[in-house]
């Protein structure tokens, strides 16, 4: 595996694969208009033509099986009946590529169980610690949070994040809460994470298959303890990392700019993979202020904004021929009893 947009061995395996790789490759994708427009660029269609990768919408509105055929489906609706419906779409072609499987989305959107896989991670000999904040569910009555955020010892500042993850723009709101008893203004349901001082910067970790690109963001800043003191309420903030925010040019502490080591990224990345049982995704990582090694995944998000990511359409475009190519490769030779 290799990071910051350099592909794994894909050339090797196109030599491999010779006249086995199929004329074309064929990607039905069931997306949102906004989802469409921010992912399939121009300079994404004109590079897939050329490399002979047809994207293909799929009709919602007619059955799933009879569209196609294709070699591998790209999807991201909201929605039960959509995941019932790509499910059994997905039991009756395992042929198909179905990117990704809704079971496994479904873990994503949920803050509670989001996390859960990087908490069971031990990652201590790969040049880093990679942790999850401390956090808590509030599912109701918002009059009692004040109460439930002391007995469960929580420490202020808090990020309170919406519970459930579907795509809107309210889902990536946050509000930061100084005192615990404004977390009363606050509506439920929602995660409460402990904050942790970053430096206001955020590393956005890309994940194509195995290909890994990483971004820095700006973030929220520092909150001192004299500032924790002063300040009381909750603020809030509509989307805190956004491509506008891009940090990768700017004139940073190199303690804050160094990216994470690349063993780690590696090692956390195969293991998510594995344990999410996804290959498009993105974690958004923190580090400890005053740490060089102390890592917090504060997030993880299905099909992020890949538009947003350099170099992404050979990224991509490489990531869904490898997929087939590995397909129609020759099984090994049987060896003689």
């Amino acid at each position: 595996m290799r990071l910051n947009g350099e592909i794994s061995d894909h050339e090797e395996e196109e030599e491999e694969c010779g006249s086995l790789q199929p004329q074309k490759l064929v990607v039905g994708y069931a997306l949102t208009s906004k989802k469409k427009k921010s992912f399939l660029q121009p300079k994404l269609e004109v590079l897939a033509r050329n490399k002979g990768i047809m994207f293909v919408a799929i009709d919602l509105n007619r059955p799933l099986s009879d569209q196609g055929p294709f070699d591998v489906v790209l999807h991201k609706i909201a929605g039960k009946a959509w995941s019932e419906l790509i499910e059994d779409y997905r039991q009756k072609h395992p042929e198909v590529t179905v990117l990704d499987p809704p079971d496994a989305i479904e873990h994503l959107h949920n803050r509670q169980s989001m996390l859960q896989d990087v908490a069971d991670l031990n990652l201590s000999d790969c040049h880093g610690k990679v942790r999850v904040p401390k956090q808590m569910v509030i599912t109701k009555d918002s009059l009692s949070i004040p109460d439930e955020v002391f007995d469960a010892g929580l420490k202020l500042p808090l990020v309170a994040k919406p519970l459930v993850v579907d795509g809107s723009a309210k889902s990536h709101e946050l509000f930061l809460a100084y005192d615990r008893f404004s977390l009363s203004e606050l509506e439920p349901p929602m995660v409460l994470q402990e904050f942790v001082n970053h430096g206001g910067v955020l590393f956005k970790i890309y994940i194509v298959g195995e290909t890994i690109k990483i971004v820095r963001r700006f973030s929220l800043p520092n909150v001192s303890k004299r500032e924790l003191a002063k300040v009381g309420g909750v603020i809030r903030f509509p989307r805190v990392s956004s491509a506008a925010a891009s940090a990768d040019d700017a004139d940073l502490d190199p303690g804050i700019a160094e990216l994470p080591p690349n063993p780690l990224l590696e090692r956390l990345a195969r293991e998510l993979r594995c344990r999410l049982g996804m290959r498009l995704f993105n974690i958004d990582m923190i580090r400890e202020h005053g740490t060089r090694d102390v890592f917090y995944v504060i997030d993880i998000n299905y099909f992020p904004g890949y538009g947003k990511m350099p170099d992404y359409e050979h990224v991509f475009t490489d990531f869904l021929l490898n997929l087939v190519q590995s397909k129609y490769k020759r099984p090994p030779p049987i060896a003689a009893a």
